[in-house]
């Protein structure tokens, strides 16, 4: 039973973000921009940026005319 439960954990995408990803996307899911995500997290706006675009890399969500990588990330951690 575990190795189904673990094995399940990390078939999970999110399971892939560091806790400092995590963090930024749940910041995110609060409808919070870089600009307001970088003051709470004390990093500047830059490193904001380099972990949405890491996230989205995780996520697989490659940049796209049609979706928004970034609604699709707080989807994919509220579904989570």
């Amino acid at each position: 039973m575990s190795q189904l439960l673990t094995r399940r954990a990390t078939d999970e995408p999110l399971a892939t973000l560091t806790p400092r990803e995590r963090e930024v996307v749940s910041l995110m899911a609060e409808g919070r921009s870089n600009a307001a995500i970088a003051a709470r997290m004390v990093i500047t706006e830059k490193a904001v940026s380099k972990h949405t675009n890491s996230i989205f890399t995780r996520l697989s969500l490659p940049p796209s005319e049609d979706d928004n990588r970034r609604v699709l990330a707080v989807l994919a951690y509220l579904n989570s």
